[in-house]
């Protein structure tokens, strides 16, 4: 990873650049379940103290220890802990119940019954250190939700009495009749704890929104935002309930004011973070976001940081992952704009994150149509995103080096780019993209190195029907690397989609360039249709003995 990246948004990167198929780019933010992501060590430290807690929970069986209402009262105070760390547990507890009841069901279909009971144990006391824990730190809950904690609550003491049952009888008969009965139980166990948990994450949201709105406070607001986001960051649901109670329009109004200009690029970063869901994506059509996105980026009076959140809502509206696209009319009617804006922001970047983010959001643009790309074009944006890419301090990434050849691989499809890429030195870039590797084993990086290596052989395919590229690339020795990464499975990661692009390519460059392939390539790489070709690669490694 970068060492220029912001920790707390590593994973928000990182987790944007999957291994696809396709020309795919930036989506942000990564939704992801960050309790799976840790070391399992780790993880196990993490949670002891949950754990241990519940053990006490059975003992005490929900006592306090403390008689003394003053002491006791010091006692809640010296453990209270900021929004977002309540958050945090509340969320980690609820994880550990979820997986607990998942722990169930695997042990009932394997009719281990004194796992069963064990584990409905752990859930009864996680349940209640979870509904002590929230109304410790919380300031209070609706009525609503104390029947839903009393339901939750005599369904998990009912459970644990049943599975009791069940240890108390060995008969086959017996046991896989009530089977059917604990099965049952569980379910609704299940259902009256998900309901609780969308009913406490609404309430908490309800209460972070009415502080943004109703405090003054720099502070106090920044507080809230950054809970917002820590909420955000925990997956697509709980996005859809942020937007659902009006975190989208809350969040332009904070953008709004200046009194908040300081805020502006956490609150960007937020509302990036929750527009990867249709709910959002609506909240914001409703806002004139788009709009006022374009205002904030051609604004010069906005901070580079502001800028750059503001390249990073445009990236995440703009993913072709999105399967929603009602809002893309408002976006082309402030394209230009918005495309010159990002140009420049990848022209002056001082960091790498800067120009991802940017470049990010012109690569997802030029998705739409070949007008977008026809603006770059006007804009001078190939020279640009050349001369960028010879900065090791501004294009330090593969991830970066990604965001480039997508948008050099959308525009090589207008004649005119020949003469571009050859004017900035292009046909070289895209051979040293054709020998990308991973500095680390990280998933995410081997799959970006994929991905350059795949579009940079798209766009010389393309490129090379202008003769004077396909001379170019012949005389930087891009057959011979062409060939190696279709022969050698290791050169390209075993990546099919490498392979058909290099296949591709060199099909293009040995029309072009014939008496640069040996004998032998040319009848296995080049003369047979692709699919036999592609088939011959794959199976290069294979053993017949």
């Amino acid at each position: 990873d970068s060492s220029l990246w912001r920790s707390a948004d590593k994973n928000r990167i990182n987790m944007a650049f999957k291994g696809e198929d396709h020309l795919d780019s930036l989506s942000l933010p990564v939704q992801r379940m960050h309790l799976m992501q840790v070391d399992s060590v780790q993880r196990w430290m993490e949670d002891l103290k949950l754990m241990t807690d519940c053990e006490c929970m059975c003992i005490l069986q929900s006592k306090p220890i403390s008689v003394d209402k003053e002491e006791q009262h010091e006692l809640i105070l010296s453990s209270q802990s900021s929004t977002c760390d309540h958050l945090q547990l509340l969320l980690k507890r609820a994880w550990i119940i979820s997986t607990e009841l998942s722990r169930i069901a695997q042990k009932l279909e394997k009719n281990r019954w004194h796992r069963v009971h064990s584990v409905t144990v752990r859930v009864n006391c996680h349940v209640h250190s979870m509904i002590n824990e929230y109304h410790t730190l919380s300031r209070g809950s609706s009525r609503e939700m104390h029947q839903l904690e009393k339901l939750l609550i005599d369904k998990c003491s009912e459970f644990t009495a049943f599975t009791e049952r069940c240890l108390q009888t060995e008969d086959e008969e017996i046991l896989k009749s009530m089977k059917s009965c604990v099965n049952e139980t569980l379910t609704t166990v299940a259902q009256h704890f998900g309901q609780l948990i969308e009913l406490v994450l609404t309430q908490e949201t309800q209460t972070l929104l009415r502080q943004m709105e109703l405090s003054g406070s720099l502070v106090i607001t920044e507080s809230a935002i950054r809970a917002l986001f820590s909420l955000a960051q925990e997956g697509a649901h709980l996005c859809r309930i942020i937007a659902q109670e009006g975190g989208v329009v809350a969040l332009f109004r904070i953008c709004r004011q200046d009194c908040f200009r300081c805020l502006y690029p956490l609150t960007l970063r937020t509302l990036a973070s929750i527009c990867c869901v249709e709910e959002g994506m609506h909240q914001l059509e409703k806002v004139d976001g788009i709009l006022f996105l374009a205002d904030i980026l051609t604004d010069t009076s906005h901070s580079e940081a502001t800028h750059a959140e503001a390249a990073a809502v445009i990236a995440q509206i703009t993913s072709p992952h999105l399967t929603f696209t009602q809002h893309l009319g408002s976006f082309l009617e402030n394209m230009e704009e918005i495309v010159t804006a990002l140009v420049k922001l990848c022209q002056e970047a001082s960091s790498g994150e800067v120009f991802l983010l940017a470049s990010a959001a012109l690569a997802n643009i030029t998705f739409f149509d070949t007008m977008a790309c026809e603006i770059l074009l006007q804009l001078n944006a190939m020279k640009i995103l050349l001369a960028a890419c010879s900065d090791k301090h501004i294009v330090d990434t593969p991830y970066s080096r990604d965001q480039v050849v997508t948008i050099l691989a959308n525009m090589s499809v207008l004649d005119q780019c020949a003469s571009e890429i050859i004017q900035g030195n292009g046909v070289q870039l895209l051979m040293e993209m054709l020998c990308e590797k991973p500095s680390s084993g990280s998933a995410a990086e081997i799959a970006a190195c994929e991905r350059v290596q795949q579009k940079s052989a798209v766009t010389l395919a393309r490129l090379s029907r202008a003769p004077e590229v396909a001379e170019a690339a012949v005389k930087l020795s891009c057959i011979p690397r062409l060939i190696k990464l279709c022969r050698s499975p290791t050169e390209r990661n075993n990546s099919d989609s490498v392979l058909v692009a290099c296949l591709a390519a060199l099909r293009r460059l040995a029309v072009m360039n014939p008496d640069g392939l040996e004998d032998s390539d040319f009848q296995q790489l080049v003369k047979p249709r692709l699919v036999d070709s592609f088939l011959l690669c794959t199976n290069m490694e294979e053993s017949f003995v």
